[in-house]
């Protein structure tokens, strides 16, 4: 559980206007769709699929490093990397099992099937949009786990889009027409306390002594 009486007490280290925007951010964040991508070699390609996720208010984003270890960069992810909570699996097998035990279906991003256009897509089902290579696009193993199969309808002659722009468009689509249904997609009230702490934990310059001192002076 938060511990409510630190985060009123972080709070007082923050002005009126983050307070304030953390509260209306924390508003538009939901779980109810999440993001994997999968070995993605461009390292700014995953840091962009991050800021993405942070623009359209999603929570978790899901790195699996079977092949490829990244870190974040910082520069093309503009802060995203604060905001938006990061998973990282050593292998497609443990993501999936985890994203499925957490309830979401997997959704296969891909230019090469007809099982679904994006604006027929079932926003109401609780899902993880999955992001493959930039060359070979996703593994045989996220396919064949694959729930449903995702594409964007295109009408030139280049069949396919790098994957931090399909990201955008399908993470646009989504929460848009995922806040004109009455699903609860919001983050309940704990998860809320919960970012609130992390947030100012995040933003606050020695926070960690800030933290001791106030356990001390309750003992």
């Amino acid at each position: 559980m938060t511990d409510l009486k630190l985060l009123e007490h972080l709070e007082t280290y923050l002005t009126e206007h983050r307070k304030n925007r953390f509260h209306a951010v924390l508003q538009e964040r939901t779980k109810h769709f999440t993001v994997a991508t999968e070995d993605v070699y461009q390292l700014h390609n995953t840091s962009a699929v991050m800021r993405s996720c942070d623009v359209f208010g999603i929570q978790e984003l899901n790195i699996v490093e079977e092949v490829n270890s990244k870190r974040i960069d910082r520069e093309i992810a503009m802060g995203a990397q604060k905001w938006v909570d990061l998973n990282r699996y050593g292998s497609v097998k443990s993501c999936i099992k985890d994203l499925k035990q957490k309830g979401y279906q997997i959704v296969a991003t891909t230019p090469h099937t007809d099982d679904c256009e994006l604006y027929d897509f079932d926003v109401t089902k609780k899902s993880c949009f999955f992001f493959g290579r930039e060359t070979e696009g996703l593994s045989k193993a996220v396919l064949d786990e694959a729930d449903c199969y995702l594409k964007i309808p295109m009408v030139g002659f280049t069949e396919s889009l790098n994957i931090s722009v399909s990201a955008a468009i399908i993470l646009q689509h989504v929460t848009s027409k995922l806040k004109k249904t009455a699903i609860n997609w919001q983050l309940t009230e704990q998860e809320i306390l919960e970012k609130r702490l992390d947030w100012c934990k995040k933003t606050i310059k020695s926070h960690d002594e800030i933290v001791e001192r106030f356990y001390q002076l309750k003992k």
